[in-house]
């Protein structure tokens, strides 16, 4: 190697711009035999060894720590070891990372330029594996801007002259093999940018991160022997929970509880499941869905400003701990939802923003690439490969960690351009109008990619606005969603509650309406997070009236809730009415628990969620007006609704009466489809749920008074702010 454009190729490897460093580095086979050369920063001297053969010393030909030796006659690249001093005496021996040559094939490459790689991180990122005889950890990184990358961390003193990356060809993809690295290694990625800047990132495939405020990712080989196997094959076998009960409790790792006898720390994974799992049992919740625990920076965004899209945060411990938890989960009959959020990801330094020193993961165009509402940016959903990176990690979820669906965070601002915008501060379509494209055609492959590949998983769109078809199949023109929360029902319903009783009577529609849509989508019906945050006060806090009243109130909406068609979803600490706003910094307020009225809604949540998975009529026929029937919906003078739930089994059916005022009301007759005893299966008005024990005696007969429609007919006594489920029999 010699010449002037020898000595800038040094001078470059030397200032780490080098843009193609297996080029100078490594071994080379020349004229005269075969030239290794080596970078090693702050050593005094190296010296490459091979087995059965002389030491040879290397010739320092940089200041900066390049070193070279040739073997002549040889003509081929062989097998050696170099021997690093330091000052002080200080000597290591390594395997040179220039001597080994790629790992990421070009099928990978092609599939993921092309946005199809459905197993990218397994390419990407940081892995454990082993190269000949060779161990050590693999790298790969895409950054098609940048002129340089080196991996730097604990393996090479977090210096980015020691490392750098091979870039493969025009796909940006860039990778090296370092045998010094171990389980267990921090590191991160250091790039060049075409303007000079150097930038140090966190690897955006990586699966473990240090503990918030550091940053660094981790080596990590997270394994887990999986015992869930006869829940993974019977969602499979079953394919859809359409026609099964699905009541799920939305979690919040940091807040569930935490422990007050050391400093109020969180709970671990492992924890979790020693208290969470019991918990949710016991209540008969079907799922239980986590907000975001992928890892984030700043736990005020309650993980929904990502980092580590690929990671489950490191907060309350590693991620084969997170394995344990889900498949404990499995093990006690219980699947997981996680909260995902495609839609956006914040700025800090570390992350994804300006990832090689250009809009590479956002747009460049503010008014496409950024949310000024949230401070954060918006993925370029056009590009094939940040698709590639999303759709990945929705499967990567799904099969790595077993769980059992995902819950899309804020739809409606990845469906529409002008989401929170005024006039001028957006970009129209192609055509002319405001529907991003770009980002319809992602949810479509999302949702093909995750029912195909992942038989009986779920995706869920929190979608806020009247957009068609958001869980119909994509191929009736459809997004493809298994199911939809039901924000107008939500926001209905807690207007109702909300008003005065003596004043219910004029907002009756708010009853009501929700039957009106209720067959367009498959349906959730959400009492989430949302509701209980930025000053809209706790449901407890919502409802007018003295304490007995707030929760006789709320048992009554619970009730009506878990009759009414559509799947449930309930926020940790509504099921024992939580007086204060949901704080994400401290426990839930479980001493509540020991006071009547709320250890009563408890009991009633506990058992509304049995009775809901026992009775066929609540849960099989969610979808479909055949599975529901309005007995009266007019009654806006008494605040009272009632209706029929029906099973697929003709003549299996429930019979729901909800009174929405403190008002006893004796003789009020209902008219029913057959004649017999009814059995009062729910109560909400029940002693044992702190309410004032008015009722039926468990038993009521019908009476030959036509009513409703119909020829027999029940004369109830409805209780004060009560819910009343029956079922005739007996």
């Amino acid at each position: 190697m010699t010449g002037a454009s020898a000595e800038a190729d040094l001078y470059a490897i030397a200032e780490a711009r080098h843009p193609d460093p297996f080029a100078v580095l490594g071994p080379h086979v020349t004229e005269r035999g075969l030239a290794i050369r080596v970078m090693r920063p702050g050593a005094e001297s190296v010296t490459l060894t091979r087995r059965d053969a002389p030491e040879v010393p290397m010739v320092r030909r940089h200041a900066a720590g390049i070193f070279e030796a040739e073997i002549p006659a040889v003509r081929e690249i062989i097998d050696y070891r170099l021997r690093v001093t330091y000052p002080f005496g200080h000597t290591v021996e390594i395997d040179d990372p220039y001597r080994y040559g790629r790992v990421i094939s070009d099928y990978d490459l092609y599939l993921f330029t092309e946005g199809r790689h459905t197993r990218i991180y397994d390419r990407l990122g940081a892995h454990h594996l082993r190269l000949g005889e060779a161990d050590g950890v693999h790298f790969g990184v895409w950054a098609p801007n940048a002129v340089r990358v080196s991996v730097v961390g604990e393996f090479n003193g977090w210096d980015g002259r020691v490392h750098p990356m091979r870039l493969l060809g025009p796909t940006g993809v860039w990778e090296i093999f370092v045998p010094e690295a171990r389980l267990g290694h921090r590191y991160k990625l250091e790039l060049l940018s075409r303007t000079g800047e150097v930038l140090l990132k966190s690897d955006p495939f990586g699966v473990e991160f240090e503990v918030t405020p550091l940053s660094a990712s981790i080596v990590a080989n997270p394994v887990h022997v999986w015992k869930d196997d006869e829940w993974m094959e019977g969602r499979e076998r079953a394919g859809s929970w359409f026609d099964r009960p699905m009541a799920v409790y939305e979690v919040h790792l940091g807040s569930w509880a935490r422990v007050p006898e050391e400093g109020y720390r969180f709970l671990t994974y492992r924890e979790l499941a020693a208290q969470l799992i019991p918990y949710v049992k016991q209540m008969g919740y079907t799922h239980i869905e986590l907000l975001p625990v992928m890892e984030h920076p700043f736990s005020g965004s309650w993980g929904y400003q990502v980092i580590g899209f690929y990671a489950p945060t490191s907060r309350f411990g590693p991620p084969q701990d997170f394995k344990f938890f889900v498949d404990s989960c499995h093990q006690h009959g219980i699947g997981i939802i996680l909260d995902w959020v495609p839609g956006h990801f914040p700025k800090d330094a570390h992350g994804l923003a300006r990832f090689d020193g250009t809009s590479l993961f956002e747009h460049a165009d503010p008014r496409q690439g950024e949310h000024r509402d949230w401070g954060t940016l918006i993925f370029n959903y056009g590009r094939n490969e940040v698709r590639n990176f999303l759709l990945a990690n929705a499967l990567f979820w799904l099969h790595e960690y077993h769980v059992d669906g995902v819950r899309v965070d804020a739809v409606a601002s990845m469906l529409y351009l002008d989401y929170s915008r005024k006039e001028g501060e957006w970009v129209p379509n192609r055509f002319g109008g405001r529907e991003n494209l770009d980002a319809v055609e992602f949810l479509r492959q999302l949702n093909t990619l995750t029912h195909g590949e992942q038989v009986g998983s779920i995706t869920v769109a929190e979608e806020s606005t009247s957009w068609p078809s958001v869980s119909r199949p994509t191929y009736l023109g459809g997004l493809g969603f298994t199911y939809k929360w039901n924000m107008g029902w939500m926001n209905d319903i807690l207007e109702y509650v909300h008003q005065d009783p003596v004043h219910r009577r004029w907002h009756h529609r708010h009853l009501t309406f929700s039957m009106m849509y209720a067959w367009s989508e498959n349906f959730i019906l959400p009492f989430s997070h949302d509701e209980v945050v930025h000053g809209k006060g706790s449901m407890f806090a919502k409802i007018p009236g003295d304490e007995w009243q707030k929760a006789a109130t709320l048992r009554a909406l619970y009730g009506f809730m878990y009759a009414h068609p559509g799947k449930k979803l309930m926020f940790m600490g509504c099921e024992f009415g939580q007086r204060r706003e949901w704080n994400h910094d401290v426990s839930l307020d479980w001493h509540l628990l020991d006071a009547p009225l709320h250890g009563g809604l408890r009991r009633f949540v506990r058992d509304l969620n049995h009775a809901y998975s026992s009775e066929p009529s609540l849960h099989q026929v969610d979808f479909d007006p055949s599975g529901f029937t309005w007995i009266d919906c007019n009654d806006n003078e008494n605040s009272v609704v009632a209706f029929l739930r029906r099973a697929r089994t003709p003549g299996d059916f429930v019979v729901a009466v909800v009174n929405f005022t403190p008002v006893i009301r004796d003789g009020y007759r209902i008219g029913v489809p057959r004649d017999g005893a009814y059995i009062e299966v729910m109560n909400s008005d029940a002693g044992a749920y702190g309410g004032s024990n008015h009722g039926n005696r468990g038993i009521v007969f019908t009476e030959p008074i036509a009513s409703h429609g119909h020829q027999d007919s029940l004369r109830l006594s409805l209780p004060p702010l009560g819910f009343l489920l029956l079922k005739p029999g007996g």
